[in-house]
């Protein structure tokens, strides 16, 4: 069986930077510099849903902050 066939059961972490921006991490990994647990781990799947729904706006949040500065 090739490795790609094999079920990805990984525990994965849902991270996040200072821009707000979300990736996942295996979760046996220290976490990189620059990001934080964002409180959601899981099976990859259930990860990238989790930030499908919480990461609405892709921007990151500095420029989110400038342009909202620029609105007033």
């Amino acid at each position: 069986m090739h490795q790609e066939e094999q079920e990805d059961r990984t525990i994965y972490k849902v991270v996040v930077n200072h821009e707000a921006q979300y990736s996942i991490w295996p979760a046996e990994r220290e976490i990189p510099l620059g990001w934080r647990e964002a409180g959601r781990s899981g099976l990859k799947a259930e990860c990238l849903a989790y930030i499908k729904e919480v990461w609405t706006d892709m921007r990151p949040l500095s420029l989110r902050k400038q342009m909202e500065e620029a609105a007033h």
